[in-house]
């Protein structure tokens, strides 16, 4: 009753349909806003958060409308829900609805494989035609690991198991913890299997889960792919359209310099927080809960800071990579939005990643990215075996050396191409050559090369607490003993 009720308020608030031709890429909220511009901005987050919780996170078995908004949205400040917002789910459309009574509404649409996509004011659809990605891979548990799931999970010699079930305890158990850290995922690969794995009730080891600025580390595998293929050079200048005029001084920007989050473009960066972020200046962030064309956000913004020389975390580089990727695949005839299956997660065996993009079908790679634990362990496992999988090689040779290595404007030694390092020392308890994917929320893919070990940790943690992650590949690592002589 109670979305039914919703569903005939929303119908008076409802624009005419427009086409993206009428809307820029500067987005279009109503102008009348003022104040409640920050609103308006928080019910756009609200609504992807709600679709994709739905019918991304959910495909797999049902989830309701009132616990995504419970347990996805509500209860963490920084996604800014209100008192007095309101929400709707058409399953017809598959579309969510969020409303506040004076701001008006923000809806998300589920496109399927493409996941969901806040849409533009007054748009009822995206302006692109989404397309079926389905892997051209067997039933996975008909093929083992790690190809498959069959024999995945293993007793490794030496490994005190003991211990590893307790670490899996302590990485689940919020009891008396003054920050919660709502863990869904652990799963942990030694020698190549997985030794240690748990989730949450109603996750499973096929769950797409958020994973936030992951996606980051799959734009740079994406682009280690199609630098193998011989499309792209590590020191070429970036070929970006946009940035070829004769006094432009972007031309100098290499594809080492957005690996390296060193373009030193012009895109500030504000962080997430209720207070300070939703506003049209945080250009970083404005990506997640305005309905704006995410490539032409990255690459229409002018040079800050000369290329390669200051390291800034900054999502106009791996939306900038991912463009350049779209052009030179299109180029060649292919789909796009079917590419990183059919060049990356097919071959490692990964079968449940979902890449949501714009209202306009472009990859919002940065942070709206989703994959079970399994398939997370598995790209973690392409690194450890230096771009390797089966004989085959994925990625360019020391390709794992290049992306753990410091980026050369990072005077922290901390970040490096696309993946975070462990050489400045960040975790102190750790060795110095772990790197990792790392996403809002204390979303951890992270890889030892030194000790042979993957570790995944998927939930949503108020704080991304480091000292969390380190904790618990501390406890894992004293679980399976010294490193091998």
């Amino acid at each position: 009753m109670r979305t039914q009720l919703l569903a005939t308020l929303l119908l008076s608030v409802v624009t005419a349909p427009v086409s993206a031709a009428q809307v820029t890429s500067a987005g279009n909220p109503p102008a009348t806003l003022g104040d409640s511009l920050a609103t308006w901005y928080a019910l756009g987050i609200n609504a992807h958060h709600l679709c994709a919780g739905l019918w991304v996170v959910g495909r797999d078995y049902r989830r309701t409308a009132d616990a995504v908004v419970a347990d996805d949205i509500k209860r963490f400040p920084a996604f800014r829900w209100e008192d007095d917002f309101r929400f709707a789910v058409d399953e017809a459309t598959r579309t969510a609805t969020v409303t506040d009574p004076r701001v008006g509404s923000r809806s998300a649409k589920y496109t399927g494989d493409q996941g969901c996509s806040i849409l533009p004011v007054g748009a009822a659809d995206v302006f692109f035609e989404p397309v079926v990605v389905k892997p051209a891979l067997p039933d996975p548990a008909t093929v083992d690991w790690p190809m498959g799931d069959r024999n995945a999970k293993a007793d490794v010699p030496g490994v005190n198991r003991a211990a590893l079930e307790s670490a899996l305890d302590w990485a689940f158990n919020d009891a008396g913890l003054a920050r919660p850290q709502y863990t869904r995922g652990v799963v942990a690969v030694y020698e190549g299997k997985i030794i240690a794995e748990r989730y949450a009730p109603g996750f499973g080891y096929n769950t797409p889960q958020i994973s936030w600025s992951m996606g980051k580390s799959i734009a740079a595998t994406l682009t280690g792919v199609l630098i193998q293929d011989g499309v792209f050079t590590l020191d070429q200048p970036a070929p970006v359209p946009e940035w070829q005029g004769a006094r432009d001084p972007r031309r100098a920007v290499r594809i080492r310099d957005l690996l390296n989050m060193s373009s030193g473009l012009d895109f500030d960066n504000f962080g997430l927080d209720p207070r300070n972020s939703y506003n049209a200046a945080n250009e970083h962030f404005r990506i997640y809960f305005d309905a704006i064309h995410v490539t032409s956000h990255a690459v229409n913004q002018p040079l800050r800071f000369a290329p390669g020389t200051l390291q800034r975390y900054r999502n106009s580089d791996p939306l900038t990579l991912v463009y350049l990727a779209r052009r030179a695949v299109e180029a060649k005839g292919e789909n796009f939005l079917t590419f990183p299956q059919r060049r990356l997660f097919d071959r490692v065996g990964a079968r449940s990643f979902v890449l949501e993009t714009d209202a306009w079908g472009n990859f919002i790679i940065t942070g709206y990215d989703y994959g079970s634990s399994r398939d997370w362990a598995r790209l973690g496992l392409l690194y450890l075996q230096d771009g390797v999988w089966q004989g085959q090689r994925i990625l360019p040779e020391r390709w794992a050396e290049f992306v753990s290595t410091p980026a050369p404007g990072d005077a922290s030694k901390g970040y490096g191409g696309l993946f975070w390092l462990n050489k400045g020392g960040a975790m102190r308890r750790l060795p110095a050559d772990a790197y990792w994917a790392a996403g809002y929320m204390g979303q951890r893919t992270m890889i030892i090369p030194s000790r042979d070990l993957v570790v995944v940790r998927h939930g949503p943690s108020p704080g991304g607490d480091g000292a969390y992650m380190e904790e618990l590949v501390v406890r894992i690592l004293e679980a399976i003993g010294p490193a091998r002589p």
